[in-house]
């Protein structure tokens, strides 16, 4: 961490200006922490000068703000995202990282004590963030979640016969019909952070123990944060939450046991995915829970990525625009849109294979400080710090930022047009260049197809001004 305070401290130095930090994932929640612990290493009164003077923005992209389901899926039977390794060789080395946790899902009910007079108490008794649960986590259904992030399938006995399969622990009480068969659990994601789970399920696998170590060492028992708790808005000047949408995303699993020794015991026998708005299982049948109104990433559901919203105020300007370049006519503007602390959905349309971007920005909640979130249809968790579409907003918006003529608190959206040379392509319908306002034909040598023949009539400095 301190490290990290150096860097930001020695590029104040060197550049004469605060820094731009990009976060993505795990990232995320990393930045967090240097955020908390950065409240121990420096005076009160100067923590929020610090942070004025050395970061300008924070883009927190595809950050999981309540965690993962997918975690669950690697400790528990791995995740080999298609490398050509066993997935429980991948299982083995996935649970040597502490940081594994780091991802897990938790409630959004569920604060641990907000302290840092632990360091105070070194050599004393043992103090830890204890769990504080709003009653809403107790009368809803699944801490907040669409479903149960675990279901899972015990034997009836304990020990080394642990790994028996389903049929031999059946065949094995048939005849007694005590109870013989295994037991289904179902955790939700306030069990998984609290430690619940891995006390019922540490005489069942030999990695639970060691889970449950790190778990209460390294979280539960951290002296600067429980990072298992619900993120409130960082005291920092710009915030611009981003992420993608509308995605297939996995919520919730089955498991049972699969006859095998560690590590390959566990057996995943279903999964519950999040899409436009419903739950169903891998087999295709509909899943009763809390959907929400739109699905995750592909990795991250809605639920743990949209949580930025609540940094949002009660007065929320929405637009909505096309992903590709685009002339403003298909741009929807809804202006302070009401917004109580939950999620805030506009009352706007889609056009059938148009993927849109969707802007939540709010300037006049806190003084002085900005937060905007950026829902980008069907960008996938992984590959969205590649997407053209994301650079290319972020170049526009820093760019803004430092502009000494800019004049509104965020940058336009009215129209999109080509910034770079390789924004221009061929029009086939029309026989010349796409955009001919911005783009002519101009033929360099080297040129094998009609579209890198096309390129801006002016630079991309005049272009620029367009965005003010």
């Amino acid at each position: 961490m301190f490290s990290s305070q150096l860097t930001f401290e020695t590029a104040l130095k060197l550049r004469g200006g605060p820094s731009v930090v990009f976060a993505h994932s795990l990232g995320n929640n990393v930045f967090r922490y240097f955020l908390e612990w950065l409240k121990l290493e420096i005076a009160p009164k100067a923590y929020i000068q610090w942070l004025d003077d050395h970061i300008h923005a924070y883009f927190a992209v595809g950050a999981p703000f309540l965690g993962s389901p997918g975690t669950v899926k690697a400790t528990f039977s791995g995740e080999s995202f298609g490398l050509p390794v066993a997935e429980g060789t991948i299982r083995l080395i996935f649970n040597t990282f502490a940081s594994s946790i780091w991802m897990m899902p938790f409630s959004k009910y569920c604060r641990a004590d907000n302290i840092h007079w632990k360091q105070f108490f070194e050599g004393k008794e043992k103090v830890r963030h204890k769990y504080h649960c709003d009653p809403m986590e107790f009368q809803s259904n699944y801490s907040g979640w669409p479903t149960n992030v675990i279901n899972i399938e015990i034997p009836s006995t304990r020990g080394v016969d642990t790994y028996q399969s389903i049929s031999e622990v059946a065949r094995g009480n048939f005849s007694s019909m005590e109870c013989g068969l295994p037991t289904q659990l179902s955790f939700s994601a306030r069990e998984v952070a609290d430690g619940t789970f891995y006390k019922a399920m540490e005489d069942y696998d030999p990695t639970i123990k060691r889970l449950l170590y790190q778990l209460e060492k390294y979280y539960l028992g951290d002296p600067v944060l429980n990072p298992l708790t619900p993120w409130d808005r960082p005291p920092l000047k710009n915030i611009f939450c981003i992420y993608g949408i509308d995605s297939k995303t996995e919520v919730g699993y089955y498991f049972a046991p699969s006859g095998k020794p560690y590590p390959d015991n566990w057996i995943v026998t279903d999964i519950i995915y999040e899409s436009e708005g419903a739950l169903f299982s891998r087999s295709g049948h509909l899943v009763s829970g809390n959907p929400g109104v739109e699905s995750g990433d592909g990795t991250v559901p809605y639920h743990s990525l949209s949580w930025c919203k609540t940094w949002l105020g009660s007065k929320v300007n929405i637009t909505r625009t096309p992903q590709a370049e685009h002339d403003g006519s298909d741009v929807q503007i809804e202006l302070n849109a009401e917004h109580h602390g939950t999620d805030i959905v506009p009352n706007m349309t889609r056009a059938p294979r148009v993927k849109y971007i969707s802007y939540y920005e709010d300037s006049e909640s806190l003084p002085g400080k900005r937060t905007a979130v950026w829902e980008l249809d069907k960008a996938s968790h992984r590959n969205i710090v590649r997407s053209p579409v994301l650079m290319r907003e972020l170049w526009l918006q820093i760019w803004h930022d430092i502009h000494p003529d800019a004049k509104s608190k965020f940058v336009t959206k009215a129209r999109r047009g080509p910034l770079r040379n390789e924004d221009c392509y061929w029009d086939y319908g029309k026989a010349r260049c796409a955009w001919p306002e911005h783009c002519e034909y101009r033929y360099i040598f080297g040129d094998v197809h009609l579209g890198q023949s096309c390129r801006l009539k002016n630079t991309s400095a005049d272009l620029l001004l367009h965005y003010l």
